[in-house]
């Protein structure tokens, strides 16, 4: 899974991005408000954790563009300003939970899970699943009826973002910054390579039709 920090407290933000990155999550990092509403925007985080004072444009503004765009991942908010009413501001702003510095990092993780719990894509065995397809993070590969889909890394990233996605229609381009990254320098050709490669590992389980080519659009995992 991937998430996106935005945090101008440089010490904190690279404590944070070192424990998700231990924690076997994919993590994008920001310290101004624009370079955080920029990557924001992509909509390819499965979770934005956002500072509220930041330079530039600050974490509530960051909240109300990306749900304006339709963007619904969760968003946790990280800050000093722990007043009843700013909570409440928060929160009717689009932020999904809300944690107060200083805070404990095994509440902080917690927290993170139980968002995505709630979003209905982790469960209780940290596997998220979709049409007999499931992909476990801890082994970074994904099983149908137990048995081992043997993914390459950029397969296995592949595979979970349509799953984190199911039934949404997500872009080459979407894809792309996800699984490739934005500095990469590869083309866009090479999403169109791996889905093939993808489809062929599910093509065995009959699975192979569940990954659906939108045409004009991208691609979406979505059961016939």
């Amino acid at each position: 899974m991937r998430i996106l920090v935005v945090e101008d407290d440089n010490a904190l933000r690279e404590a944070v991005v070192s424990l998700l990155t231990e924690e076997n999550y994919l993590v994008d990092e920001a310290a101004t408000g624009d370079e955080g509403l920029y990557l924001a925007e992509q909509g390819i985080h499965d979770l934005l954790i956002l500072d509220i004072m930041l330079p530039e444009i600050n974490g509530l503004e960051i909240i109300r563009r990306v749900r304006e765009a339709g963007h619904t991942a969760p968003i946790l908010l990280l800050t000093a300003r722990d007043s009843v009413a700013d909570r409440v501001y928060g929160l009717e702003t689009g932020a999904d939970d809300y944690l107060v510095k200083p805070f404990a990092i095994p509440e902080l993780l917690a927290r993170i899970k139980a968002l995505l719990r709630r979003r209905g894509n982790l469960g209780k065995d940290g596997t998220i699943s979709y049409g007999g397809v499931t992909v476990d993070a801890k082994v970074r590969d994904g099983f149908i009826e137990g048995r081992p889909l043997g993914l390459t890394t950029k397969e296995y990233e592949l595979l979970e973002f349509l799953v984190l996605n199911k039934e949404q229609i997500l872009t080459r381009e979407q894809i792309f910054d996800r699984v490739w990254g934005f500095a990469s320098e590869t083309t866009i050709s090479v999403v169109d390579l791996y889905i093939h490669y993808l489809r062929k590992k599910l093509a065995p389980f009959n699975r192979d039709g569940l990954i659906q080519t939108v045409r004009g659009a991208g691609f979406m995992l979505k059961e016939k």
